[in-house]
């Protein structure tokens, strides 16, 4: 039998982009190489869409300086088209017939519904969720008008607009009218806690609008939830949807919350699969899981966010995260590796469940 075509395509536009740089080295060295030739297809911060020859140019970056264009044609042929430079120019050298997509890019230009509308162009099967799904996923604001008709708690929220900090006073008088302080500041479509921060104070909160507004023209600033931070993984599709077991994020005991550079940067932040929960949390946050990413539509992975609030144990829904990382820290391939699944059958899986949606 054949090999089919594989394109894996990391990096990107985001403020993410490191992660991908990292969660493509997991997802690449467990594809099956006697079933798929992997073209690796990475994207710069710029947007230059560069092939890499080999995992080894990704980990020591030098994949940037590649002289070779991957670029995915927009018409059904579905083709990877190759080009070398010879000087000024580019001279196509390859096309190749793409039999199947994963995207690993987080955030914006990859995670939001963009990318995704290519493949659908192109009619390429691809990993993970759909072009409403992704965009819904990727805005917090709109993940959480969709869970509000679900009756499942979240944190209540008040949006605001880059536009309206011109107008500071008043948006600090409806923030203060609603909210209590600390209070939360995300921009709506960053991912991995990107512009987030927390405010104590009046001066905290402006800081933290104008820092939010860097990363998003919309902006949600949030109550805060004391509790205990739980994350479950979602795979698959609608009646087929299912939950994994729950881990639990222990940020470092000096970091204000799990931001950024706790999640990636800090030795002391910790994660644990399995955690002791009251009776029936477990269950509700995994019923819960299902059903977010099912109201979003989504299709093929997931992870879903929640608090245990601290004194109520009532569970708080925070947020989705359509294309989880897959780093040697990240929750999603250690919560499925907790139920069987190694991360060559998680990759695997991944890959035939993107068929089935064409």
């Amino acid at each position: 039998m054949s090999k089919k075509n594989l394109a894996v395509i990391f990096g990107g536009r985001s403020s993410e982009h490191e992660v991908s740089c990292i969660s493509v080295l997991a997802i690449a060295g467990a594809v099956d190489k006697e079933k798929y030739n992997m073209h690796l297809i990475g994207i710069t911060k710029e947007g230059n869409w560069l092939l890499a020859d080999s995992i080894e140019e990704i980990k020591d970056g030098s994949w940037k300086n590649s002289k070779k264009e991957a670029i995915i044609s927009p018409d059904t042929r579905g083709e990877l088209i190759v080009s070398k430079k010879d000087g000024d120019t580019y001279k196509v050298t390859d096309k190749i017939k793409l039999d199947v997509i994963f995207p690993v890019l987080h955030g914006m230009y990859g995670e939001d519904g963009t990318i995704q509308g290519l493949f659908e162009m192109a009619a390429v099967p691809y990993v993970g969720c759909g072009v409403f799904a992704s965009a819904a996923s990727m805005d917090k604001f709109y993940t959480k008008l969709v869970v509000d008709t679900l009756g499942i708690r979240q944190a209540i929220y008040v949006p605001v607009l880059k536009s309206q900090l011109e107008n500071m006073d008043e948006v600090v008088k409806r923030v203060e009218e609603k909210l209590s302080y600390p209070v939360f500041i995300k921009p709506s479509k960053a991912g991995s806690s990107k512009g987030v921060s927390k405010a104590d104070n009046r001066e905290m909160l402006i800081k933290g609008l104008l820092e939010a507004a860097e990363h998003d023209y919309k902006i949600l600033v949030e109550e805060t939830i004391v509790g205990r931070e739980l994350e479950c993984a979602v795979m698959g599709y609608g009646d087929t949807t299912k939950a994994s077991g729950i881990g639990e994020i222990l940020a470092a005991e000096e970091a204000a919350f799990y931001d950024f550079d706790a999640k990636y940067n800090n030795a002391d932040s910790k994660t644990v699969i399995g955690p002791n929960l009251p009776e029936g949390i477990e269950e509700e946050i995994r019923e819960n899981a299902i059903k977010i990413f099912n109201a979003l539509d989504g299709f093929g992975l997931s992870r879903v966010d929640f608090f245990l609030e601290k004194d109520t144990n009532s569970v708080v829904f925070n947020e989705i995260n359509t294309l989880p990382g897959f780093t040697s820290i990240s929750m999603y391939p250690m919560l499925w590796k907790a139920k069987g699944y190694s991360i060559e059958e998680l990759v695997e899986t991944l890959i035939e469940m993107a068929k089935e949606r064409l």
